[in-house]
């Protein structure tokens, strides 16, 4: 052993790294059979081969590193992920709890500390802000189960930007405290800075994020400048006084539009952050933990029960709190709780700022048993959170998600992209990610027509396939491609359509070349009557995750037509992905449909509804849109219930008024199609007074 010894703790860059991708790789493999959480067995897994266990590894830079770059992720994800419509409709609930999740612990935390304890002031309201804080460590469990958009889910993590954002406010009045030359004017100046980096991250981000996106596609490019982002938030924030935690949670939630749940560039951020930051930061907290403290010093075990009961206990009664407030059920509870439960990136750099303050008679603030008895909590707590938000999880992705938007069906889910012109290829794709059902395991397909008659096109069409499917595989989304001979591209396309039985057909809107072209063009034209599936025509001006509103325009009767259904399905699901409000143009009736129907399928849109008189000029529905808005036409084919003659003008009025908008032209399946609608009206009764099926 002692031969062994000498070669510990291991310093090699290639080795170090070597056993830490051992450990993120066997650690979850090995704990899935004893079914525990990944995040406990991580933290574990840090003190096993940490310098307090077998000092395999020192905790050396590279921990500090990779430790403080997943620190950040966990906070950039979190806020990333949630669905900002359910945010704006749940403000006040996630206010709630975050001030339930700040205000019970501390409370409960400064009388335990100070009269249990034996702390002082200052060190009692330090130790209390440890208790009210708490970091998303078990958010990669909610993911995992596709619970992410889950009322409760929305409201724990609402509630962290504010629980956290109070907890740092108390570390920098304490840490004030401490500092020489403190005058009143340093804490107006301390709100004055963080309230005005917070406006400029606010307004300047999201700015500076859809110019970048519409000037550059590349898939690293996009990653590298969301990540710079991300540390630029940080780093200023701990530039004007504020832990960088509170700069990457803002910078995730002023981004969130930007990039879309189903897009590549959040698929690359996850896989990033799952695969190495987060486990390295997880392992780096594991290696602080000090056990032969905690089994040789009797106090040190005392103090840490008191702090991991009253930091736990203050959690449960913010989640029961806020459950009974608004009427949510035990296994919501028990989820909230589980996520708000677990302690680590605040609660380090409190604990951390509190050792390093020195008293008058030179002793810290925040001694050693503090610090070791705090590293107890957050290995506790990260383990009560994990096993809570496990068992939960597992039983609400049991349940039917009553609280959560329903998505189309499987059989909604087969969308058929026609591909011709490279450069169409990338918007029609992601078109189509933000169409489909998020999860869906139900692949995308592609079809290149050739002509006979020119063998030379099939080059060209293999690339554009080529293209479409790396595409779609950044997304982690699988795509069939097929390049097929055909006399006609219109029976070409019309065959794959009834072949696949695809419930969508999403093509590219024709570009006039020539005077005498008309506004679809002979190939659009024809197919609108060769295929009685949904037929989606787009048009791309920039690219579809900087559009920041949808302007819907919908004939009146159209609740009546049996592709009702599928159509205001995929607007739903298209309004979610990109996070961006729906204003809705139509008539009375429809509207009123239209509102019923997403209610019913409890689609969190938000939405302006606008009763349209005169749809022979829509120049006044133009002065509303904006360069970076959408506008999505439901239009009628002839001989149908919503058909009017105002929609054969409709080709020119788009000309006319929306030249430079990103425009999406849907002609709703007919009866013809029973199988891919999804129909709901079979009876000529309104889609909105029966019951909704997928």
């Amino acid at each position: 052993m002692d031969k062994l010894a000498q070669y510990l703790p291991v310093t090699d860059p290639t080795w170090i790294f070597f056993i830490v991708l051992c450990v993120i790789l066997f650690a979850p493999m090995l704990l899935e059979r004893l079914r525990i959480p990944s995040v406990v067995g991580m933290i574990g897994a840090g003190v096993l081969i940490g310098p307090h266990a077998s000092h395999l590894l020192a905790r050396d830079a590279s921990f500090e590193l990779f430790g403080q770059v997943g620190l950040y992720y966990i906070m950039f994800l979190a806020s990333l992920e949630m669905n900002m419509q359910d945010v704006q409709k749940i403000r006040g609930r996630a206010l709630t709890m975050g001030l339930l999740a700040f205000a019970l612990p501390m409370l409960l935390g400064f009388g335990a500390n100070y009269w249990v304890l034996g702390c002082g002031v200052a060190a009692s309201v330090l130790m209390a802000a440890m208790y009210a804080s708490h970091t998303l460590v078990t958010y990669p469990i909610v993911l995992r189960y596709g619970l992410s958009r889950r009322s409760s889910v929305s409201i724990a993590v609402g509630g962290t930007i504010v629980a956290d954002t109070l907890v740092l406010l108390v570390l920098a009045v304490v840490g004030g405290m401490f500092k020489e030359h403190v005058t009143g004017l340093y804490w107006l100046w301390l709100l004055l800075k963080v309230v005005a980096l917070g406006l400029v991250i606010i307004y300047t981000f999201p700015r500076l994020g859809r110019w970048f996106f519409r000037r550059y596609d590349d898939a690293v490019a996009q990653f590298i400048f969301v990540l710079a982002l991300v540390f630029l938030g940080a780093g200023l924030m701990e530039f004007v006084g504020i832990e960088g935690i509170l700069g990457a949670f803002l910078v995730g939630i002023v981004l969130n539009r930007l990039i879309p749940p189903s897009s590549p560039l959040m698929i690359h951020l996850e896989f990033v952050g799952n695969a190495l930051f987060i486990p390295y930061f997880l392992i780096g907290v594991g290696m602080i933990i000090d056990v032969q403290a905690l089994l040789t010093h009797a106090g040190v075990l005392v103090m840490a029960a008191v702090m991991v009961a009253v930091a736990l206990g203050g959690k449960w009664l913010a989640a029961l709190g806020t459950q009974k407030i608004f009427g949510m059920n035990a296994w919501e509870r028990r989820l909230m709780f589980g996520l708000s439960g677990s302690r680590a990136a605040a609660t380090l750099a409190v604990v951390l700022v509190g050792h390093d303050i020195l008293l008058p008679d030179g002793s810290r603030l925040l001694g050693d048993d503090v610090l070791n008895s705090a590293m107890v909590l957050i290995l506790v707590t990260c383990v009560v959170s994990s096993f809570a938000t496990e068992h939960a999880a597992r039983h609400l992705a049991l349940q039917k998600p009553q609280a959560e938007p329903a998505g189309g069906g499987a059989d909604k889910d087969k969308l058929l992209i026609a591909l011709s012109n490279p450069a169409t290829v990338a918007p029609l794709v992601n078109m189509a990610l933000m169409l489909r059902t998020p999860k869906s395991p139900i692949p995308l397909t592609g079809i290149n027509i050739v002509l006979e008659d020119d063998p030379a096109a099939r080059g060209e069409g293999a690339k554009a396939l080529e293209h479409a499917v790396k595409i779609a595989a950044a997304a982690g989304v699988k795509m069939l491609t097929q390049s097929r001979w055909s006399v006609n591209v219109v029976s070409g396309i019309s065959h794959a359509v009834k072949e696949y039985d695809a419930s969508d057909l999403l093509v590219g809107l024709h570009r006039k070349t020539r005077l005498t072209d008309t506004f679809f063009g002979k190939l659009t034209a024809d197919l609108l009557t060769a295929v009685e599936r949904q037929v989606l025509v787009y048009r791309s001006d920039i690219p579809l995750n900087t559009v920041r509103r949808i302007h819907l325009l919908v004939p009146r009767k159209a609740e009546f037509e049996p592709g009702f259904a599928h159509w205001a399905d995929s607007v739903a699901l298209l309004a979610g992905q990109l996070s961006c409000r729906v204003d809705v143009y139509s008539g009375r009736d429809t509207l009123a449909a239209l509102r019923a129907y997403w209610e019913a399928r409890k689609y969190s849109t938000e939405a302006t509804w606008n009763e349209q008189r005169d749809w022979r000029n829509l120049l006044p529905v133009a002065h509303r849109t904006r360069h970076d808005h959408m506008l999505v036409f439901v239009t009628a084919r002839r001989s149908t219930l919503s058909y009017h003659s105002w929609i054969e003008r409709l080709p020119e009025q788009v000309e006319r008024h929306f030249s430079t908008r990103n425009v999406l032209i849907v002609f709703p399946t007919q009866y013809g199609a029973e199988g891919a609608a999804g129909s709901s009206v079979r009876s000529g009764l309104p889609v909105n007074i029966r019951t909704p099926h997928a």
